[in-house]
Order: structure tokens, then C-alpha cells, then sequence
């Protein structure tokens, strides 16, 4: 148990019940600013077939809301039952959503605020322990980051829209010294603490907490650029079948992929569509918005390879000097500005080498925010895993088909963003704000 962990479980409960206010009106405010910068038109329509509708979005988050605050925890009679099955996931896939009953927009906005407002009500009053759900206030810690994930949902989907822009931010803090930075740092070999027993707000797939044995092997200090990742591309990276998987050169064949999604080469520089504004792509950002087709390419034309998940997580937690697995590459203390870019605060990732203060106990940089990560793993249970709450969301995924990515974004929120959180998609997907670093092994003797 890390020190946070013990400080967390021993809060009291109004400590608790602040602690989930908090985080559930940091989600609802973010959900305002992404459905109330477009119109009603723009948040009927369908953007992409490979994402729903916002409004539809919208809804869900307060169905799930009303499923599991109001009506598992609360006990309170259901407000909307007749729409539960318009707004499952799994009953209806993302291209079939336009054509559902869906609220309208300002029925959408109405139905949510109501199941908030219930919410708080029970959340004030109700005891929050001597139930799986309640202790620690476990279902609303769920709630805000199910709302939070759609948030980043909602975010892909103002990426893929066309239209004038909708979003600002600033611009990420310049704290980068990537030209003082080492290539890659040596993570040595042995055993560490992977996943957690503790982590009150921990959903079903990071537990339990368990030993693994790594051996030693080295990693990038920082994501893969894109100005790395450009060179790749002069060099032949995507008509060189030799650096593909089989599955990978056949995709990339089929929808002729020749750069990462939103790039075009333009009067002899690539450029890219952020958001609705077109600009030069940053040499010295993380690369964005690539597969694990293409980021597997790239590790074996660089002579490299990703890194597995728990290679990560031993990089991103394990302090060598107390052998601790930690919450955080920096520590356990909750993310701070300073610390990682999350919480969609900045519509970028900062540059590669930022973030000094958030750097791992052995230097390696932006582990947590800016892009996600592709690992080399399957996504699969941990020895020891158990269903809670629902099978859903982790269990019915896990196999060979989806690939584990790590380390959050800067369109997730810290509350669903933490050094044991594991992300999953297929290895074609490349709307989603990924990216990757890239590993080699190192001799059994370098420690």
C-alpha cells in the first residue's frame, strides 16, 4: 500500500464525499464546455461512423449515471427507464446510433442535470462503506471517470468534425530540455509491485497488485517525435513490407496509409488538421494519432521494439531506491499542472522532454499525459482477476484482438489517469490521441 492509498482509505467520510463532488463537477463542466461550443445540428450529427453522436454521449453519461447512483446505490426509483436500452454500448454500435430515438439536445441536457441533482442528494447522505459499491465511495469515483472517458470520446469527435473551430486553449508550458536529455534510460532488471490491491478508485482490471519479474532493458526518456517519425516516412516506412506485421501491410495496403491520421504533405512540409485549424506539423511534439500497426513499423525500423505493459508500469512506478511502487512516476501526490498535461487543458501535447517535475525516479520523461502509449501486450486479466462491477467493461475484451495502451493523454482527466490505469484498443484505431516510445533489451548484467 502506498502512502496516498492508506491516506485515501483513512479519510472520513466528508473528506470522501468532497473528494467525489469534486470530481464529479469537474467532469460535468468539461461535458458543458464540449457540448455547448457547436449547435444542435452539430450535436445531432454524425461526425464519423467510428463515433456517436455528442448527444448521444451526453445521454448516456446520465443514464449510467441514473443505472448506478441513483438506482444501485440510491435505491431510487428510475427516471427514465424506457431509454436504458437506447443508451447501451453494447446493445447498439457507434454507425447505428443516428437512427435511435435519441433525446434532443435540450432533452438531454434536462435528463442529465435532473440525475445530478438526485445524485448529490444521495451522495450527502448516504454512509460510504459496508458495501463494495460504496466504500470509499467507489461508484461515484466510477461515474466521474465514465464521464471523464466520454469527455475524451466527445473530444476525438470534435477532432474528426469539419466545420469552423469549436475549442480553445492555451498552448502547453514550454518547459522542454529535450537536446540536454539522454536517447533512452536503463531500466534494470528485477522484480516489482505491477497493478494495485489498494487504489480505492482503482477500476477491475488494474487489480490485484502482483509481483512480475522484469528484465533489464532500456527505454525512450520521451515519446516518439514527429519529427522521428517523419524520417521513418522519407525512408520508405510505409511501401516497406519488411517492417510490418502481416495484418499490419495489409491494412496499410488496403486504405493506402502513407502518414499519420490528419497529415498532408503540402508545398514540401507535412502538415496537420488540429481541431479545425491547419497548421505545420510540430517537429519536436510526440507524434499523435497513429495506430499500433504503425507504431510496431516504426520500433523495427528503428531497430527497436515497444515496450510490454509491465516494462511500462515498471518504468512509470518503481522507485529503485525503496523498491515502492508508486502512484505516480513522480510520486504519490495527485497530478498538478506542473506535473503532467491532462484534463484537456492545453489541445496538444507539449513538447518532447517537458514536464521535468514529472519525470520517474529514473529520468524518464511524460509517462503520465500528452499521448497515449502503445505497448506491445495483449490485453489480458492479471492473475487473480475478478469481475467488479460488471463484466463490460473490462472482461468482455480482454483476449489477443486488443492491444494496451498507457500513460493517459492531454484529453484525460487525472481522475482517470494513473500509473496502474490500463487503456485498450484495436491495433487499426488511430482517431484516439495515441502515440508511443519505443524499448531494447539490454545485457542480463547492466543493473
Amino acid at each position: 500500500m502506498t502512502d496516498s492509498d492508506s491516506d485515501l482509505l483513512a479519510l472520513d467520510p466528508e473528506a470522501l464525499r468532497r473528494r467525489a463532488e469534486t470530481a464529479l463537477r469537474t467532469a460535468r463542466a468539461r461535458t458543458h464546455t464540449l457540448t455547448s461550443c457547436v449547435d444542435d445540428h452539430d450535436l445531432t450529427a454524425q461526425h464519423s461512423p467510428l463515433m456517436s453522436p455528442l448527444v448521444w454521449d451526453l445521454a448516456h453519461i446520465g443514464n449510467q449515471e441514473e443505472q448506478w447512483l441513483l438506482r444501485a446505490v440510491g435505491g431510487r426509483q428510475a427516471i427514465r427507464p424506457e431509454i436504458d436500452s437506447v443508451y447501451d454500448a453494447f446493445e447498439h454500435p457507434r454507425a447505428a446510433r443516428p437512427s435511435l430515438p435519441l433525446l434532443a439536445p435540450a432533452e438531454a441536457r434536462g435528463y442529465v442535470s435532473e440525475v445530478r441533482g438526485r445524485v448529490f442528494d444521495i451522495l450527502e447522505r448516504i454512509e460510504l462503506r459496508g458495501a463494495p459499491l460504496v466504500d470509499a465511495a467507489f461508484a461515484f469515483g466510477m461515474i466521474a471517470q465514465h464521464e471523464q472517458q466520454h469527455d475524451e470520446t466527445m473530444l476525438i469527435t470534435h477532432q474528426l468534425r469539419r466545420g469552423p473551430t469549436a475549442l480553445t486553449a492555451p498552448e502547453p508550458p514550454d518547459t522542454a530540455d529535450g537536446a540536454a536529455l539522454p536517447d533512452e534510460v536503463l531500466i534494470p532488471g528485477g522484480p516489482f509491485t505491477m497493478g494495485t490491491s489498494t487504489e480505492p478508485w482503482a477500476l477491475d482490471n488494474e487489480r490485484p497488485a502482483h509481483r512480475r519479474l522484469v528484465p533489464p532493458f532500456y527505454l525512450d526518456t520521451t515519446p516518439v517525435t514527429n519529427g522521428a517519425y517523419a524520417r521513418f516516412i522519407a525512408d520508405g516506412g510505409y511501401t516497406e513490407r519488411r517492417w510490418w506485421t502481416p495484418e499490419g501491410w495489409a491494412h496499410v495496403q488496403e486504405h493506402g496509409l502513407s502518414a499519420p491520421l490528419f497529415w498532408r504533405r503540402e508545398g514540401g512540409q507535412w502538415l496537420r488538421r488540429r481541431f479545425g485549424v491547419t497548421e505545420p506539423v510540430a517537429e519536436d511534439e510526440p507524434v499523435l494519432h497513429v495506430s499500433w500497426y504503425e507504431a510496431d513499423a516504426y520500433a523495427r525500423w528503428a531497430g527497436r521494439r515497444l515496450p510490454s505493459e509491465e516494462e511500462w508500469e515498471k518504468a512509470a512506478r518503481h522507485d529503485p531506491a525503496t523498491g515502492r511502487s508508486l502512484r505516480h512516476p513522480w510520486g504519490d501526490e495527485d497530478p498538478t499542472p506542473d506535473h503532467a498535461n491532462l484534463g484537456q487543458r492545453h489541445l496538444r501535447p507539449a513538447r518532447a522532454g517537458s514536464y521535468p517535475r514529472g519525470a520517474s525516479p529514473l529520468g524518464v520523461r511524460q509517462l503520465i499525459g500528452d499521448v497515449w502509449e502503445w505497448t506491445s501486450s495483449d490485453f489480458l486479466p492479471y492473475p487473480g482477476f475478478s469481475v467488479f462491477p460488471y463484466p463490460e467493461y473490462s472482461q468482455v475484451f480482454f483476449g489477443p484482438a486488443y492491444k494496451v495502451l498507457r500513460g493517459g493523454s492531454f484529453a484525460v482527466d487525472q481522475v482517470a489517469c494513473r500509473g496502474t490505469f490500463r487503456n485498450w484498443d484495436l491495433p487499426i484505431r488511430r482517431q484516439i490521441f495515441s502515440g508511443f516510445r519505443t524499448a531494447r533489451d539490454a545485457s542480463p548484467e547492466a543493473v
